[in-house]
């Protein structure tokens, strides 16, 4: 949208306690309209039938009462279930995009479209007031991505909608995003994490621990933080901010904690696209499948590439900061 657009404003939605307010018989409603077996609707209506729940102080215990709403946050079926309720809240408008994971909702409108905010939030508090929830706007946030040549000229931002709070950054699963996007802010609060388990292991260390153990708990607790989501936030680091990263893994090389042959911040993001580039072609049905489009046959004959998917035309809002572009175009050419 950047490519195309002076700005992009971005709705991080919050509905109070979503897993919990989501009713029975609207969710097996919807459900029942999906093509799926019918032994497998009879087994959820029967896993969400006759549940029940009671109060007990000491010996005194209340009466049972029914349960019609709440889809089991914690079981297998939760997360699947509010997005089988969640599936009909679509844009109104063509151009604007809404993206849910689970109950994480983010409502994504380019600049040609923001006088279109208003009647689109509008639109999802009326979806979430026939769906028993409650849009929390207290809680919700919006932050703006701006182009390169809009933030160089100081272009004025668009005002709040419906009071919702205008922030410079927000974390979406676990990745802190900024209005800049660098992951100079991740970066800062990764490092921050991964300093407190330092303690930890210093703590497992005056207790005994032996140092091959010691190295093992790193691996599982620190250098899996710094893999996690690591595509997604890892083109957008700043020079400094690897230099950030490689200063604190050698200070862990020193502290005895990781192997002096142990890889650089570089390679451990490189393995990190390449695993998750190479599950993605292994699997058709992966959702990021629908970004590389298979590359027509062609009857001459060329350098072999890695893989057999259409490159993407690079714009100076994408690059290599992108996990898609990083990826097709490696060992491309």
């Amino acid at each position: 949208m950047l490519s195309n657009n002076q700005f992009v404003r971005v709705f991080v939605l919050d509905f109070s306690k979503a897993f919990d307010s989501i009713r029975h018989n609207l969710f097996l409603r919807k459900l029942s309209s999906l093509s799926i077996p019918d032994e497998i609707y009879n087994w959820i209506v029967h896993f969400f039938s006759e549940r029940g729940h009671c109060t007990r102080i000491g010996n005194d215990r209340s009466d049972i009462a029914e349960i019609t709403a709440s889809i089991v946050q914690g079981s297998s079926l939760g997360p699947a279930s509010y997005v089988v309720s969640a599936a009909d809240m679509q844009p109104g408008h063509a151009g604007n995009a809404i993206i849910k994971y689970a109950d994480d909702t983010y409502l994504i409108i380019p600049a040609v479209n923001s006088h279109t905010c208003t009647e689109e939030l509008q639109r999802i508090q009326s979806w979430a007031d026939d769906n028993n929830l409650r849009l929390n706007a207290a809680k919700s946030r919006e932050i703006i991505f701006q182009a390169h040549s809009a933030r160089k000229r100081g272009m004025q931002l668009p005002s709040p909608c419906l009071g919702i709070e205008q922030v410079s950054q927000i974390t979406a699963l676990g990745v802190v995003v900024n209005d800049r996007m660098t992951a100079s802010d991740h970066v800062t609060e990764l490092l921050s994490s991964c300093t407190k388990l330092l303690y930890a292991l210093r703590v497992l260390r005056a207790h005994g621990m032996p140092q091959q153990s010691l190295m093992d708990v790193f691996r599982a607790t620190v250098e899996s933080k710094l893999q996690y989501a690591a595509p997604a936030w890892s083109g957008l680091c700043t020079a400094g901010d690897r230099a950030r990263l490689n200063a604190f893994l050698r200070r862990c090389v020193k502290l005895g904690y990781r192997e002096c042959t142990a890889p650089p911040v570089e390679d451990i993001f490189a393995a990190c696209d390449e695993q998750l580039f190479s599950k993605i072609s292994r699997n058709s049905l992966h959702i990021l499948q629908q970004f590389l489009p298979e590359r027509p046959s062609l009857s001459y004959s060329l350098r072999p590439r890695p893989h057999n998917k259409t490159l993407i035309t690079k714009t100076s809002q994408l690059n290599d900061r992108d996990f898609i572009i990083r990826s097709i175009y490696k060992d491309s050419y």
